[in-house]
């Protein structure tokens, strides 16, 4: 096994690309692309905008690579699944996930919808391509499941396309929903609600039970 270094260097590095990554996600998720310069970002990591481009090459390498650190962080739950999985524990883990994730990191979730939003510009080929053979894969999967008796047999493109959108209201949308549930913030238990209400509609919808013990997935609500 290779040892991961250690040095004051790459540690030095590993908090200077972690500044640079946090400053810019959150200028592309408030100003968009095109509203967002590289001296803005290096202005908002506290960093001379060489700096930027040093770590970085460019601003579209970085917005790339943020792009692609918030799908990997999405779909890793769906990476070891197989035909013996439980659908009703692997689709429940994937909501929770889900939701999880657009608590504790926010400005991704809304940078990824403005790509979306303005047609993809920056992702078409990885949409057209790694995106759409990694939902391939899971869909065959899928409807093992249901050829086994597991659930019922769904489209699991629309599945898939359901369980990404209705997670990531609650983040995108997220004023709209303290507006009107009149709170400032989502509390931890909304969020274990609609979780709780998300699985249910989605599982029954499926023709799935619900597991009945959620206790670890539950727990990881608790620490956003």
């Amino acid at each position: 096994m290779t040892a991961v270094s250690t040095t004051p260097e790459s540690q030095s590095r590993e908090r200077i690309e972690t500044s640079i990554l946090t400053a810019a996600e959150e200028a592309f998720a408030q100003h968009g692309y095109r509203g967002t310069s590289l001296q803005a970002i290096a202005d908002r990591a506290g960093l001379p905008k060489a700096n930027i481009l040093y770590y970085m090459e460019s601003k579209q390498a970085l917005y790339v690579r943020l792009l692609n650190r918030m799908m990997s962080r999405w779909n890793e739950v769906l990476e070891d699944i197989t035909a013996e999985s439980d659908p009703a524990l692997v689709l429940s883990d994937f909501i929770r996930t889900k939701m999880v994730l657009g608590r504790r990191y926010p400005e991704g979730s809304k940078l990824f919808a403005a790509e979306i939003l303005a047609g993809a510009p920056f992702l078409t080929d990885y949409l057209a391509g790694e995106l759409r053979d990694w939902v391939a894969c899971r869909a065959a999967i899928i409807r093992q499941w249901a050829a086994q008796g597991k659930m019922d047999d769904v489209d699991p493109r629309w599945l898939i396309f359901l369980i990404w959108s209705a997670t990531q209201h609650y983040t995108e949308y997220s004023a709209q929903v303290r507006g009107i549930l009149g709170r400032d913030v989502v509390s931890d238990d909304d969020l274990e609600s609609v979780s709780a209400f998300l699985e249910h509609v989605i599982l029954k919808g499926c023709g799935i039970t619900r597991p009945a013990n959620n206790a670890a997935l539950n727990e990881a609500m608790k620490h956003p």
